[in-house]
């Protein structure tokens, strides 16, 4: 069946990232322990189908409370028309004005994902959170962006950039993986539960860190369970100074 082929090759990819990614992984989650023990929290961005991969961080049963989204206006599915977003996220000027309009400041931690890497708004969101003294993890597929040419005036891609860490998601070009008799292009694409398991990676990992030097990491509960109404609303009431998003 097609549809189990797909799912394995989702389990490759997968694999090949808990092979190849795992020390990037330990030190991007070394990097949001840090900084959540000197103050500071989890900023993420993605533009049109990767904002999934920012969203999954925020407001998440079994997430980090600390972790804001960097929204975008009109970098979501939820514009109409639905392809605006991709000349959006080509707009030179607006990642700067983005992060300029956010509270991130050194203390902070930023996760830019793209898979092309090639775009100006994530380009430009990772260089202007740099410039503010952030730590900046990007992830993207390096296969797929050293594939295609920077859309930014600086002539870099993402991966490009002085990042703290690189993720790679092991994606490759145009992110799909099936190839179907009869259809001309790919379809079956990846990088979203790719790059949601890495984050989620990140994560877990960065709990167990501040978990170990003692810390009452705060983490969701489902709000489905009876109980997890009042633990959410203790800690986010505890932390509200540092959630953009309440």
């Amino acid at each position: 069946m097609l549809a189990e082929d797909y799912l394995d090759k989702v389990l490759e990819t997968l694999l090949q990232v808990k092979k190849t990614q795992a020390a990037s992984i330990h030190a991007a989650a070394t990097l949001v322990a840090t900084s959540i023990q000197s103050g500071g929290v989890l900023y993420a961005f993605g533009a049109s189908h990767t904002s999934m991969i920012a969203q999954e961080l925020v407001y998440r049963a079994g997430g980090l409370i600390l972790a804001n989204p960097l929204f975008a206006p009109g970098l979501s599915l939820d514009v109409t028309p639905v392809p605006m977003t991709s000349e959006i996220e080509r707009l030179e000027g607006y990642g700067t004005l983005l992060v300029r309009n956010s509270r991130i400041s050194e203390k902070d931690v930023v996760i830019v994902a793209s898979i092309s890497g090639r775009n100006a708004v994530p380009i430009e969101v990772a260089m202007e959170a740099k410039k503010r003294g952030a730590k900046v993890i990007i992830l993207t597929s390096l296969q797929y962006s050293q594939s295609v040419t920077s859309r930014h005036s600086s002539g870099k891609r993402l991966f490009e950039l002085e990042a703290d860490v690189i993720l790679d998601n092991c994606g490759p070009p145009g992110d799909a993986v099936m190839d179907i008799p009869g259809v001309k292009v790919k379809t079956g694409p990846t990088s979203t539960i790719i790059g949601c398991a890495l984050v989620n990676a990140i994560v877990v990992e960065a709990i167990g860190i501040l978990a170990k030097a003692g810390m009452d990491v705060p983490v969701f509960l489902s709000g489905n369970l009876d109980e997890g109404d009042q633990h959410n609303r203790y800690y986010m009431e505890k932390y509200k100074d540092k959630l953009t998003y309440l």
